[in-house]
C-alpha cells in the first residue's frame, strides 16, 4: 500500500510533535530516575566514568567492614592489656604485703657493707667455703681468691638446696632457709677469711614457716592463673592479639596497602610471672617475683603503646577511606544526577511547545479541510 501523502506543512508540524514528544519523553525519565546519563546511550564518557568511580566506592565500602574488625580487634587487645596490668598491680601489692610480714625461717646476714657480686677476697688456695640446710652441703674450693658473686651462686645453684642468697639493699650477704631447715657456715676457710665476707662459722637454728607468706603466696598464684585466663579471652571475632594471633589489615581496594599487626603472647608463662616458689618465705624469692611483676608491666606497657599507635594508624585510614568513597560517589553523581530543577522547568517548556506544535499542525491541516468542504 502506498504512503498517506502530507503536504510539506503538515509534515513538518508532525516531525517537530514527534522531536518533542520523545524530549518530553526523556525529561520525564530524568525526572523519574533522578540521572541525566541512565545508559551509556545517554553519555557514554559520563557513564562509565561514573561506573569506574562507584565500582570502587563499592571495593572501598566493602573494606570498611575488614578495617571496622580489625579496629574491634586491636580495641579487645587494648582492653585485654589494660586488664592484665590491674592484675600485675594487684600481685605486686600481694608482693609487697608478703614482703612487709616477717620472715620466721632461719637467716644469717653478714656483718660487712658495700660487698658487690665482684667484691673478691684472698682465701688460701684448697681451703672450702661450706654452706650446709642440714641435708645438703654445698661446697667451693678457692684457687686464691673468692668472690662474694661465687658465693652467692654457690649457694642458689646448688640443685634441691633450701637455702638462698642475695645482698642486702646496703650490700651484706644474707643467706635464708627456704624452710624449716638449718643454715650452716663450715669448711676449712678460717674465721679470719670468713670475715672478709661479713660471715660466722656457725648453725643457724631452724626456724618456723611465715603461714601468712604461705597464705600470699597462694593468692599470688591464683592471680598468675587469672593473668594467663584473661589473656585467652581478650579476643575478636576469632582472632586474639594478646594469644599470639597475627593480623593483617587490607587498607586498599588492591590490596597493595595494608598493615601487618603481630601478636604476643600474654599468658603468666608469656610475661615471665614464674609461680611463687617456697612459699615465698625468703625475701629473696619475694624479691624474684617482685622483678618478674616489674618487668611484666614495663611489657605490658610498651606492647600498649604499640597497639595504640596501630589502633591510630588504623582510625587514620578508616576515616580516610570514608572520605575517598565520599569523594568517589559525589564525582559520580556530578556525572550522571540531573537537575531536577532544571528538568523540570523543562518539562513545563516542553509541554507548552507540544501543546503550540498540535495548534500548528491544525492550522496546517485546514488547506486540506477546504479542499473537503467542497465535497459537501
Amino acid at each position: 500500500m502506498s504512503d498517506v501523502v502530507l503536504s510539506a506543512a503538515v509534515r513538518s508540524n508532525l516531525l517537530a510533535l514527534q522531536q518533542t514528544s520523545d524530549l518530553i519523553s526523556a525529561t520525564q525519565t530524568r525526572l523519574a530516575t533522578g540521572k541525566k546519563v541512565n545508559s551509556a546511550l545517554d553519555n557514554a564518557s559520563n557513564f562509565f566514568t561514573a561506573s569506574a568511580l562507584n565500582n570502587r566506592a563499592s571495593d572501598l565500602s566493602g573494606l570498611l567492614d575488614s578495617v571496622s574488625n580489625a579496629l574491634k580487634t586491636l580495641e579487645a587487645a587494648n582492653n585485654g592489656i589494660t586488664a592484665l596490668t590491674n592484675l600485675a598491680n594487684t600481685a605486686l601489692a600481694t608482693l609487697r604485703q608478703a614482703q612487709q610480714s616477717a620472715q620466721t625461717t632461719a637467716k644469717v646476714q653478714g656483718t660487712v657493707s658495700g660487698l658487690t657480686g665482684t667484691s673478691g677476697f684472698a682465701v688460701t688456695s684448697g681451703n672450702t667455703i661450706a654452706i650446709s640446710d642440714g641435708t645438703t652441703t654445698a661446697t667451693l674450693t678457692s684457687t686464691g681468691t673468692v668472690t662474694v658473686q661465687q658465693v652467692l651462686d654457690l649457694v642458689n645453684n646448688t640443685a634441691n638446696f633450701k637455702i638462698k642468697a642475695e645482698l642486702t639493699g646496703d650490700g651484706r650477704i644474707q643467706l635464708e632457709a627456704t624452710g624449716t631447715n638449718t643454715i650452716t657456715i663450715a669448711g676449712s676457710a678460717t674465721q679470719t677469711e670468713y670475715d672478709q665476707f661479713g660471715l660466722t662459722k656457725a648453725t643457724t637454728a631452724a626456724g618456723t614457716l611465715n603461714t601468712t607468706r604461705s597464705s600470699l603466696a597462694s593468692q599470688f598464684d591464683s592471680i598468675r592463673t587469672q593473668v594467663t585466663q584473661l589473656a585467652q579471652d581478650a579476643g575478636f571475632n576469632g582472632v586474639n592479639l594478646l594469644g599470639g594471633d597475627a593480623l593483617k589489615v587490607l587498607l586498599n581496594e588492591k590490596a597493595t596497602s595494608s598493615l601487618s599487626i603481630s601478636g604476643v603472647t600474654f599468658s603468666a608463662t608469656g610475661l615471665g610471672l614464674s609461680a611463687s616458689t617456697n612459699t615465698f618465705q625468703t625475701d629473696y624469692d619475694i624479691n624474684a617475683a617482685i622483678t618478674n611483676v616489674n618487668n611484666a608491666l614495663a611489657t605490658l606497657r610498651a606492647q600498649s603503646s604499640t597497639f595504640g599507635a596501630n589502633l591510630s594508624i588504623v582510625q587514620a585510614r578508616q576515616d580516610f577511606t570514608k572520605a575517598t568513597i565520599n569523594t568517589l560517589k559525589t564525582g559520580a553523581d556530578a556525572l550522571v544526577l540531573a537537575d531536577t530543577n532544571e528538568e523540570g522547568a523543562n518539562l513545563l517548556s516542553l509541554q507548552t511547545r507540544q501543546q503550540l506544535s498540535s495548534t500548528a499542525l491544525s492550522i496546517a491541516s485546514q488547506s486540506d479541510q477546504n479542499v473537503l468542504r467542497l465535497f459537501r
